[in-house]
């Protein structure tokens, strides 16, 4: 868990304006999803291997590929 990254408040702040608007269903945290990504290129991890703070794989990879 200590290889883990959290993005800061100030990080999010000059980044939220990329992400896409909810329309209808609830998002999952952008915030958790960003840092999962990170966690999972920094230690170069296959999708499958995401840590257990991480959202769902499938959620990691289909916000990485958009």
């Amino acid at each position: 868990m200590s290889d883990f990254f959290w993005v800061s408040d100030a990080q999010m702040a000059r980044l939220e304006r990329f992400f896409p608007k909810s329309h209808g269903k609830p998002r999952v945290d952008d915030r958790r999803v960003l840092s999962g990504i990170i966690s999972i290129n920094r230690n170069g991890l296959r999708w499958r291997d995401a840590l257990s703070a991480d959202t769902p794989h499938k959620t990691l990879y289909t916000r990485w590929k958009r």
